[in-house]
């Protein structure tokens, strides 16, 4: 299957903003002093557990879509390199 360069690039870009956006996710539910994330003896919470493999979850989800992005543009860069020759 051949991926167009708008969709190469979407998705290669979908992947960077999950990554960006799960791990800024991650950082605030660490520091969560709310009481949903930890206890009052400083253990996780089923709130905490339930939202880190959310986001495990979303980091392998979008890693996979980035992958096949990244894979998609270089695929047309070698394309466009092969026919330039050509």
């Amino acid at each position: 299957m051949k991926l167009s360069r708008p969709v190469s690039w979407f998705l290669l870009a979908f992947g960077v903003w999950s990554w960006f956006i799960w791990i800024t996710f991650v950082k605030n539910l660490w520091k969560d002093g709310s009481g949903l994330a930890f206890d009052d003896a400083g253990h996780p919470t089923a709130y905490f557990w339930v939202h880190l493999l959310l986001a495990i979850t979303s980091f392998l989800l979008g890693t996979a879509v980035g992958v096949i992005g990244l894979r998609g543009v270089c695929a047309l860069r070698r394309e466009d390199a092969q026919k330039k020759k050509d």
